[in-house]
């Protein structure tokens, strides 16, 4: 890690896969609609192409594998039929309750408060759904409600999805118009990300702020030996442009971890208490 870097003020998380279980989740909702169909499972080879990319449940990638014998508007909809029932079934992932907890009474080391915020994909219906058991919902309240970006905020109008940087740059917004009176607004310097996805360190990265991966453990075996271009958000499974955004590799700016137990806060600047 760098060490001019300055000591973390903000955190910001995206939810499914890094804070809850969901990726296992909607592979279970595909799988069940692929075997009444007669298709296989959703191989992980697949998987690591659609995880993070908007609208890839009925893309090219997805359909080319699978070759169902129905049109991709009906496999959306038994999917997302499946999911309704599956959804209520998440779970806090390792680390997440314990992690969140600190961060709330934390400070970095300079004696700022560290502020949180969500950054999610989902959307309201699926968000309520992810979030309907008492596990799941504790987590979630950890973070304020105006700094809980969901997919279709009003906030997020005309917005790019991941990889683009826009949510993140949104979420940071909404910690600095919050900020206590005498608070100096955070730079996106100052802001830790935390990712599962690789397009969303991407965003991460184009953001311009620091970013923590912390992929299922499946994803990780899949870009075994390119981890130094994820966490310079250099993959580019979605081409968007703006190349001068992304990072170098070892760059310093991100960095792989396994889970979030265990979390080094000290090598962020963050003193949580004992």
């Amino acid at each position: 890690m760098k060490a001019d870097f300055p000591p973390v003020r903000a955190c910001i998380f995206d939810m499914d896969g890094l804070l809850i279980n969901t990726e296992d989740i909607y592979t279970l909702c595909a799988d069940i609609v692929l075997e009444k169909y007669g298709r296989p499972p959703l191989p992980w080879s697949i998987k690591a192409q659609l995880m993070g990319v908007p609208g890839s449940s009925t893309g090219d990638v997805f359909h080319s594998w699978a070759q169902l014998p129905i049109p991709r508007e009906q496999f959306n909809k038994e999917q997302k039929e499946q999911q309704q029932i599956h959804f209520p079934d998440c779970k806090p992932l390792p680390g997440t309750a314990k992690l969140l907890h600190s961060l709330t009474a934390a400070c970095n080391i300079n004696g700022a408060k560290i502020h949180i915020a969500l950054a999610t994909s989902t959307n309201r219906i699926n968000y309520d759904l992810k979030t309907s058991s008492p596990e799941t919902k504790d987590l979630l309240s950890n973070f304020d409600d105006n700094r809980r970006i969901l997919w279709d905020d009003p906030r997020l109008a005309n917005a790019r999805g991941k990889p683009a940087p826009d949510i993140f740059l949104l979420a940071l917004k909404s910690i600095n118009d919050s900020l206590a009176e005498g608070e100096v607004p955070i730079t996106p310097e100052e802001c830790l990300v935390f990712e599962d996805s690789v397009p969303g360190v991407e965003a991460g990265r184009r953001a311009k702020m620091r970013v923590v991966w912390v992929p299922h453990q499946a994803l990780a075996a899949e870009y075994e030996g390119k981890e130094k271009l994820v966490l310079a958000g250099r993959i580019g499974l979605v081409k968007i442009g703006d190349e001068s955004q992304l990072g170098e590799v070892d760059d310093g700016w991100g960095v792989k971890l396994s889970s979030l137990e265990e979390f080094p806060y000290r090598d962020f600047g963050i003193s949580v208490m004992p």
